[in-house]
């Protein structure tokens, strides 16, 4: 657990509790989120191969679980920290360019 505080920037256990738990509320709502999204756009399990349908769903998944962790995060009182992993996330994705500074 120390590795993960000193890593993340963590000072806290019960901010590591909190962020664990910001973690699970938003992947769970993400997903949840997701399916009918993906029905609205019309990609079912029923019209979709299941090799096309479930790439499909976590690329959808992905940006609203971005948008949830900084959301979510905020409401949690962590806003700092998931925007900033948010930010890191995007630029390990090579979307770093959303964030560059404009001179």
């Amino acid at each position: 657990m120390e590795k993960l505080k000193r890593r993340w920037g963590v000072s806290s256990n019960f901010q590591l509790v909190i962020i664990f738990t910001v973690f699970a509320i938003t992947g769970s709502t993400a997903s949840y989120l997701s399916k009918p999204l993906v029905e609205w756009l019309g990609i079912t399990k029923d019209n979709l191969t299941p090799w096309l349908y479930w790439p499909l769903r976590i690329v959808i998944i992905l940006p609203v679980y971005k948008v949830l962790l900084v959301i979510i995060g905020t409401i949690f009182g962590q806003f700092t920290f998931f925007w900033n992993f948010v930010k890191k996330m995007l630029r390990h994705m090579g979307l770093g360019f959303l964030f560059k500074k404009k001179e």
